[in-house]
């Protein structure tokens, strides 16, 4: 192998054309051999490669030169970038969201006289963190891109893990269901790339039916942030949730006069607290009817006796919250028992007040739960329970509310980890043994994203 040392080789004639080998040979450049360009270049392209400009982050409308990169900060209000107006194949132009501002204020491209992408439009770059490469191809197709990308999208995705209650998936989501006490267990939080918080459905236990004429229970309170958009979720951290599902409360005991029926426990996940439902109202044994118990949904009224109305329905959305957690109780108030026990009115649920006593001895019907597909298939919770009566009961809510009773019979009850009131019942006789129907116990339900 021959070998030739110069500091400097040069076209024989002034400007004229060096050229190296011919067809078919091959040059080698040697491992740790620089080779530096202090002039132009052509014919190598410059597809996938920049120089970006960091000394210079641009703030205003300019032209770009092809070979260079450019930060843009549109932090101060959008402006565009335009592209080479005479550009040969090969060119390139990148562009990058310095400030992560594009979604807000946009950049625009601008063509330059050439298509972008076949397109004779300029194109407008508004996502967060977006970073574009466009590379001059021909006179149809024009600028190519290349390359795009998000900041935000370099960030290894990490998704909330968790354990506790039953675990169940639906799709590319986990559900944790609690239908008793426990503790929900993250042990990582996720970030945004993934996933970072969680959807909740909190069901507080429903409330217990009052005896003799007996409003039925409101329905426990019904608090769910699903769905939501999942950047409107509830943030979780690396740590134990201690899970409270209330249970539902009891209905009412026989004895003279009648009793009010039982208010349903407070179920809690983290910062998110559902009141029980108010328990049903009572005949007091002479006078109005007696007024149900706020709640999260109000327990219904009482029935009056001997030429007395009821009372009126209890409070629903107590504590309030927003949006509201339940319903109020129905009113028995509106009509007058010219004897008997008369009627008492519907507890309240999570989707409609409870309902009022519509004539004599006829039960008011507990009010409609609420549907949530939180789980992956939409389910009503939270019915309130129907007034005991005379001669017609009232019927029982949507969503696990327990029908009244007539007669000797005890009020239905509410059915268990869906927060529905118990049934009001229609004693007649003083110091019997009929009893309210209890209510039905809540339910916790969380649900976050663990995989694309």
């Amino acid at each position: 192998m021959s070998e030739v040392k110069v500091n400097k080789i040069s076209p024989r004639t002034n400007c004229g054309t060096t050229t190296l080998g011919d067809s078919g040979d091959s040059f080698v450049i040697p491992s740790g051999v620089t080779i530096t360009n202090n002039g132009t270049q052509t014919g190598f392209g410059r597809e996938g490669s920049v120089n970006w400009q960091t000394g210079s982050i641009k703030t205003a409308t300019f032209t770009a030169t092809s070979g260079e990169g450019y930060f843009c900060n549109t932090t101060a209000g959008v402006f565009t970038v335009n592209l080479p107006s005479s550009p040969s194949a090969g060119n390139i132009v990148a562009v990058s969201d310095y400030a992560q501002t594009f979604s807000t204020n946009n950049l625009t491209i601008g063509r330059g006289g050439s298509n972008i992408e076949g397109d004779a439009a300029d194109l407008v770059l508004d996502a967060e963190g977006l970073a574009m490469t466009f590379v001059y191809v021909d006179a149809t197709k024009g600028w190519k891109v290349v390359g795009a990308g998000r900041e935000q999208d370099k960030t290894t995705k990490s998704y909330v893990t968790a354990t506790g209650g039953t675990i169940t998936e639906d799709g590319n989501f986990k559900v944790h269901t609690f239908n008793s006490p426990g503790t929900f267990c993250v042990s990582c939080a996720g970030n945004a790339s993934g996933s970072s918080t969680v959807n909740y459905l909190v069901v507080a236990g429903g409330a217990g039916g009052g005896q003799r004429g007996g409003g039925g229970g409101g329905a426990g309170g019904h608090r769910s942030n699903f769905p939501a958009d999942a950047t409107s979720g509830l943030s979780v951290s690396a740590q134990a949730y201690p899970i409270t599902v209330g249970g539902g409360g009891a209905g009412a005991a026989g004895s003279p006069g009648g009793n009010i029926g039982s208010s349903g426990v407070n179920s809690v996940f983290s910062s998110i607290t559902s009141a029980g439902g108010g328990g049903g109202g009572r005949w007091p044994g002479s006078g109005v009817g007696d007024t149900g118990v706020a709640g999260g949904s109000g327990g219904g009224g009482g029935s009056g006796f001997g030429g007395n109305i009821g009372g009126p329905g209890g409070a629903g959305n107590t504590p309030p919250v927003s949006p509201p957690q339940g319903n109020n109780g129905g009113s028995a108030a509106g009509v007058a028992s010219p004897s008997g026990c008369g009627a008492g009115a519907g507890g309240g649920g999570a989707g409609a007040v409870g309902g009022n006593t519509p004539g004599v001895g006829v039960g008011g019907a507990g009010g409609a739960g609420a549907a949530n597909a939180i789980t992956g298939s939409p389910v009503t919770r939270a019915g309130g329970g129907g007034g005991g009566a005379e001669t017609t009961a009232g019927a029982a809510g949507p969503g696990g509310g327990g029908a009244g009773t007539t007669g000797s019979s005890n009020g239905n009850a509410g059915t268990t980890n869906t927060g529905g009131g118990g049934g009001g019942a229609r004693n007649n006789t003083d110091g019997g043994s009929i009893l309210g129907g209890n209510g039905g116990s809540g339910v916790v339900i969380i649900r976050y994203k663990f995989q694309n």
